[in-house]
């Protein structure tokens, strides 16, 4: 079956960070996406599980003649993707303005952390230093110590990749209806902000203690947060609603008074400790005998080694295994035009096989290769 993207083309300027997060969910949803790799990958292409579903051609885009191939493939595309700095994709002559007077309706995602403009546009960065700007890392963590770096997942993957996805769909919806492409501007602070628009709103409204571990959230209340067993592993709470918390205490067997008082907040330290002394006295596959599966709000806390074999994703088929390496399936699911997890292809596995797309002649490729536009 064919992807609910199937018959889109999207070209995609090898990078790192949020950029090719965002092509593999455009190819596991069945884009034809084609990388333009270096013929020396580095960092960049080099067989990461973020890498599956594409073709790939690798080029030396400083050599004369390279960009044309770049602006031939962008000709019969739908979307690009780049993640360089502002003014690269300039440079190279290959920005907005030539890429759209080449293919007027194509839709231009552009990919950065400080976003194409402002003071700090033109300044290196990580994901780390993006969401730093935005509220969101100073409420991580715990409140006797600094900000706890949230992986990646915040910044690059949901302010950056799924906000440029996003972006990528939203102007190939606009531009069916128009035959008109354009910019699509994508930070990951801007997105990183978006995310935590609810927390904005709350320490605005008096609903937020602008303090690490001092909110129903961030691990300030005892009903929301994770708990060390007796084995080491831990598990994870959250009885919110006064039904699921009545029942918490129900099943663990707490008949401490001063657990009736779940919405005292200066209690919450107090509360906690006595609960992690509780959920401390049994091992994590205790707990989840006793509260799995009930309306308590329990999940167990697995590692990333054991996640894939956890019933629940195992019956939902939540990873696949692709080229050996078992990693997590492709989202969200469609009931008529599934996605799929396609190989991680080698850069420029395709690049003879692109340029002959592209009517170049076997002498032509002969060229560029004697040439070292191509490996």
């Amino acid at each position: 079956m064919a992807g609910p993207l199937s018959g889109f083309t999207v070209v995609e300027m090898a990078a790192i960070g949020p950029s090719p997060f965002c092509a593999m969910m455009l190819a596991d949803m069945g884009a034809d996406v084609i990388r333009i790799d270096r013929l020396s990958a580095g960092f960049f292409g080099n067989g990461g599980i973020i890498d599956r579903g594409r073709r790939t051609i690798a080029l030396d885009i400083k050599k004369p003649g390279a960009a044309e191939i770049v602006l031939a493939l962008i000709e019969k595309a739908d979307a690009l993707l780049e993640g360089f700095r502002p003014g690269v994709m300039e440079r190279l002559e290959l920005g907005p303005d030539v890429c759209l007077k080449r293919n007027p309706r194509l839709v231009y995602g552009r990919m950065t952390g400080w976003g194409q403009e402002g003071p700090l546009s033109q300044a290196a960065g990580h994901d780390l230093n993006y969401i730093a700007i935005t509220g969101a890392l100073h409420a991580t963590g715990y409140a006797d110590r600094p900000p706890t770096p949230p992986l990646h997942l915040v910044g690059d993957m949901g302010g950056g990749a799924m906000m440029l996805a996003f972006g990528i769909l939203c102007g190939l919806l606009e531009a069916s209806r128009t035959g008109k492409g354009q910019v699509v501007d994508a930070a990951i602070c801007d997105g990183a902000s978006l995310l935590a628009s609810t927390y904005h709103g709350k320490i605005r409204s008096g609903d937020w203690v602008n303090q690490r571990q001092s909110n129903m959230l961030d691990g300030g209340a005892h009903f929301y947060g994770c708990y060390a067993c007796a084995d080491g592993k831990f598990i994870s709470i959250g009885a919110i609603e006064p039904q699921f918390y009545q029942l918490l205490l129900e099943l663990c067997g707490i008949e401490d008074n001063d657990f009736v008082q779940q919405w005292e907040r200066a209690q919450w330290p107090l509360l906690r400790a006595k609960l992690a002394s509780i959920i401390a006295g049994k091992t994590r596959e205790q707990w989840c005998a006793l509260l799995e599966g009930t309306d308590v709000c329990f999940a167990p806390v697995l590692d990333f080694l054991e996640a894939p074999d956890y019933p629940h994703n195992k019956e939902r088929g939540s990873f696949v295994e692709t080229d050996g390496i078992v990693h997590p399936a492709p989202a969200p699911r469609f009931s008529r035009t599934p996605g799929q997890a396609l190989p991680i292809p080698k850069a420029g596995q395709h690049t003879d096989e692109l340029l002959i797309e592209l009517g170049m002649s076997e002498a032509d490729i002969r060229t560029f290769r004697e040439n070292g536009v191509i490996a």
